[in-house]
């Protein structure tokens, strides 16, 4: 495995957020919420947002279209499994991945399926319970082989997103989105990319097939601050950088956003299109329409200190 990476220098939990305690937990760090699916949890669950999942953001089909889960077929990430198993979550774009916010414009630029953090049927209600002092945040990612992406797009798919649109960090693959469209596929589009607030690059590594790889994201919430931790398959999680200053994030409720596990596809820029329509990444460019897939695992918040 070749790891690449940049070094720099009293509110209770929800009582319906999904909670596994037969699987072992990285430490006795009390769990803000637990996202990793049990086997009685169905796709009639997430068609009606029940669960640890609000649904709401994907295209025209119902969530079951785009979101799987898929029992004891699949195996999930070693890493938190040893007593019991979660299911493996595949979510899925097509060319109905049109997401339509509430009484607004189709994002027609965008093809994307997300899953957010939701307890007691609110995404921001837990938003406020665990985006505070320092928690970390834990989700791993494996390639659906039968259903590969296109690394000319560049593709967001874990990230915490404010209301302002910015991400206090996330996971992206591919090629960033650029206008004009740089020479695509990039050297390093098929590596899984730790960014933060600003879009800096804090840790890349390959995105081998076959493997789950691990990562959990420690975010000071007051002190503006990083730490990245990574590992493939079983192996313990281990920081990839140090703790890293993440000052363009806001401070408070306006830093605080909701958490997503998403396949998020940005499109490429039309060049028939005005100069305006080029730049406007949400409702315009190119997308082909295939059908594309990436397996999740593992996902979880954790709180380290209030």
């Amino acid at each position: 495995m070749t790891l690449f990476f940049v070094i720099e220098g009293s509110l209770k939990m929800l009582p319906t957020v999904l909670l596994l305690s037969a699987i072992a937990a990285s430490s006795a760090s009390s769990l803000y919420w637990d996202g990793r699916v049990p086997q009685t949890m169905t796709e009639s669950d997430l068609d009606s947002s029940i669960g640890p999942y609000l649904t709401v953001v994907k295209g025209s089909e119902a969530a079951s279209h785009y979101t799987t889960l898929l029992g004891t077929a699949s195996t999930p990430t070693p890493l938190w499994n040893t007593a019991l198993s979660e299911q493996v979550i595949s979510l899925t774009i097509d060319n109905s991945s049109i997401f339509v916010p509430g009484g607004s414009t189709p994002q027609t630029g965008f093809r994307r399926t997300d899953l957010i953090a939701q307890g007691n049927g609110s995404d921001s209600a837990l938003d406020a319970i665990m985006e505070v002092g320092v928690s970390k945040f834990s989700f791993s990612v494996k390639e659906n082989e039968q259903l590969p992406l296109n690394y000319s797009h560049e593709y967001q798919i874990v990230f915490i997103e404010p209301s302002d649109g910015t991400h206090v960090f996330e996971l992206q693959l591919g090629t960033p989105f650029s206008n004009p469209t740089a020479p695509a596929p990039a050297a390093d589009a098929a590596f899984l990319k730790i960014r933060d607030h600003a879009l800096n690059l804090l840790f890349e590594t390959p995105f081998t097939a076959g493997q789950w790889h691990n990562f959990a994201v420690q975010v000071d919430w007051v002190n503006l601050t990083l730490e990245v931790f990574y590992s493939a398959d079983a192996a313990e999680l281990v920081a990839v950088t140090s703790v890293v200053p993440n000052p363009t994030a806001s401070t408070g409720s306006a830093g605080q956003g909701d958490f997503h596990a998403a396949l998020l596809k940005l499109p490429l820029v039309d060049s028939s299109e005005t100069i305006a329509e080029q730049d406007d990444v949400v409702h315009y460019g190119i997308q082909e329409g295939t059908t594309e897939g990436l397996f999740y695992s593992g996902l979880f918040v954790e709180q380290i200190s209030a």
